[in-house]
């Protein structure tokens, strides 16, 4: 794209290369380490689901029992396809059930039996990540039938704790004019060290993601997509401490977009700084392989410091998780960086300020499908307010480009948004987006003005941290709190105890898959792959 803001091609590939010193050190961490949740959804990946009695997942508990007996620095698919093939068992289910009895010996299998596993550890994978490539191909099949949303993409969250509640709810959004659901999770899943089972009635603030949740949903909104002649994505969370195993059930049940940002689970729940990048890795991987939209949370910086002060922060983190998007295999289509409008309205020539950073971002990630987030921190419960600050988001947002509108709401911070309050976003952004939808083909920043001066100054402080990073290291740079004000040492948070680093002879069927070139669009899918899209069909 041509740049309105004549920024310097020069100090943008500066800002790009900069980025890739600081991450490298992070990709090396995660090709040497593997963690509990990445063993766990190898064992999904396989087709292992269900719980015990106790609602604790069999991925759990057969893991668990493979740490005990061998620990996971080989992975866990070598002690499991070996018990596998030399018990008897009819699948993974009745063998977690006899390891949680403690009647499976495990062991890391040599010469012709770990052959053996190995080979049947990989079709078993092979037949898991084909559903992945059959869901990619059935997805677009549904676009074609249907129609492709135009963009600025709208996008609105529905999570009222109960599943069956949010059905309806997001299917009326979408009639409104919504075209990506997101369904926000149940507070505090992010800390769970495993993903609930079956369909849920009861969350707080959210709806617990799970495999059976995303099912349902996917389900009903293709109903809806079928009715309305439009395509409705669906959104979730892989963040957390199960991150690569909910990106293994999104992959599964056709997910379209994911939250996962490199670096929100650590500044914002406390999540082990290493245990965090380890996960990113390979739930990109899936992500890539399943054709889904990545959207990353900068916008999170930007509620515990300031957006002026801090906005180059978020050019860094969006610039960080490009870097590891793409080495994961993502594309720049999948990349649906995040920002926000947060500068405080009461600040002089706030609404320029705003415009500066949003066409800045616009600029240096032309390819990227962005999310831009709507004002929350400075909604004071005046909804009259409130309501006119929204349709400044949104003027703005389609003023600059901008891929992915999330609606802000006149009652942001009073109470979960009634469907009452959704109708009235719905109209604000279809009235700016109506009105001033092609005003962004006429928006020239001043040349040398306030608008191109302020994001040139951005672009060169983004460039300075990023020399400090390098300089200490990206992992020191978290815990000094140079992201959201907020220290996370690498040493501390949740999950480190997960962490284990691969011995020789590591072996996950999964990663060997994902790594390869091909990529699901290919002509020459996998076999399995063809005959679950056929199943379809």
């Amino acid at each position: 794209m041509t740049s309105r803001l004549n920024l310097d091609p020069a100090a943008v590939r500066d800002a790009r290369d900069l980025a890739a010193q600081a991450g490298q050190p992070i990709v090396e961490l995660a090709r040497t380490h593997t963690t509990v949740s990445i063993e766990r959804a190898v064992l999904r990946l396989a087709g292992l689901q269900g719980a015990d009695t106790d609602g604790l997942p069999w991925v759990n508990r057969l893991v668990d029992a493979v740490t005990q007996a061998t620990g996971l620095e080989h992975g866990v698919a070598l002690p499991v396809w070996d018990a596998l093939l030399a018990g008897g068992y009819d699948d993974l289910t009745q063998l977690a059930e006899a390891a949680a009895q403690g009647k499976v010996a495990f062991r890391i299998p040599a010469r012709a039996d770990a052959a053996a596993a190995r080979a049947a550890a990989h079709g078993a994978l092979s037949t898991g990540i084909g559903r992945i490539d059959a869901n990619r191909v059935q997805r677009q099949r549904l676009i074609d039938e249907t129609a492709e949303p135009p963009r600025p993409w709208i996008y609105l969250i529905v999570a009222t704790g109960d599943i069956y509640e949010d059905i309806p709810q997001a299917q009326a959004a979408a009639r409104e004019g919504a075209d990506i659901i997101a369904v926000i999770r149940s507070t505090g899943q992010s800390l769970l060290d495993y993903v609930p089972e079956g369909a849920t009635r009861e969350g707080y603030a959210g709806t617990y993601a799970t495999q059976e949740n995303f099912r349902l949903m996917r389900a009903a909104l293709d109903q809806t997509s079928r009715e309305l002649g439009r395509y409705i994505r669906l959104t979730n969370y892989a963040s957390g401490l199960c991150m690569p195993e909910i990106a293994a059930l999104a992959g599964l049940e056709r997910l379209d977009m994911m939250l996962n940002d490199c670096m929100y689970g650590i500044i914002f729940r406390d999540i082990n700084p290493r245990r965090t990048f380890i996960d990113q890795r390979f739930a990109r991987q899936i992500h890539a392989r399943a054709g889904i939209i990545i959207n990353t949370g900068e916008d999170n910086y930007l509620t515990t410091a300031d957006a002026v002060d801090a906005a180059h922060t978020v050019v860094v983190s969006q610039l960080l998780n490009e870097f590891f998007g793409r080495e994961a295999g993502l594309t720049n289509a999948q990349l649906g960086l995040g920002h926000a409008f947060e500068i405080n309205p009461a600040l002089p020539d706030s609404f320029l300020l705003e415009l500066a950073h949003a066409q800045l971002i616009r600029e240096l990630f032309p390819d990227a499908p962005l999310k831009y987030m709507p004002p929350t921190k400075h909604m004071t419960g005046n909804v009259f307010a409130g309501y006119l600050l929204d349709a400044f988001f949104n003027l703005c947002g389609v003023m600059t480009d901008q891929s992915i509108l999330l609606i802000g709401m006149m009652t942001e911070g009073i109470h979960t948004p009634f469907l009452s309050d959704r109708d009235l976003a719905l109209e604000n952004v279809r009235y700016v987006r109506d009105a001033a939808g092609r005003l962004g083909d006429s928006f020239v920043p001043a040349p040398g003005g306030f608008i191109e001066q302020r994001a040139k100054h951005v672009l060169n402080e983004s460039i300075g941290l990023l020399r400090r990073i390098n300089d200490e290291g990206l992992l020191n740079a978290i815990a000094d709190g140079t992201f959201g004000i907020t220290r996370r040492p690498a040493d501390g948070g949740r999950g480190l105890g997960g962490v284990i680093r691969r011995a020789d002879g590591y072996f996950n069927p999964a990663s060997e898959i994902l790594e390869r070139p091909e990529r699901a669009e290919s002509a020459d899918l996998h076999p399995v792959a063809m005959s679950q899209i056929g199943a379809m069909q």
